[in-house]
């Protein structure tokens, strides 16, 4: 598989309610926001994290009961700038539909 569909799920809560919103621990809203991502605009990042996923070739990253995970790297492109990010994806087992899991800073090694 070189990409992740573009019919992938990708839940609104999961935006608005986790990744945007603040949070004592695993913080990424100050991530995004360097992007200009906020909580009320969480469609922009969902636009950004589909034309990313359509975009990067996907790499599998392990597999569990639940299915296939995948991960893309690249430049999530925001309103205001953009971030270096890998985006996880799980392929689930039961029927092979694709699901938004989550996104992290993407940390190059140091050569």
């Amino acid at each position: 598989m070189a990409f992740v569909p573009s019919f992938a799920h990708v839940p609104p809560e999961k935006l608005r309610d986790y990744l945007l919103r603040p949070r004592a621990t695993d913080d990424k809203s100050q991530f995004l926001a360097q992007a200009g991502f906020g909580r009320s605009d969480w469609r922009l990042l969902r636009q950004a994290i589909r034309e990313l996923a359509a975009t990067a070739e996907s790499t599998e990253d392990g597999k569990n009961e639940y299915g296939r995970f995948w991960r893309s790297e690249g430049r999530l492109v925001g309103p205001s700038g953009s971030v270096e990010v890998v985006l996880v994806w799980l392929e689930w087992e039961v029927d092979g539909s694709f699901h938004f899991v989550t996104l992290k800073p993407l940390r190059r090694k140091v050569q």
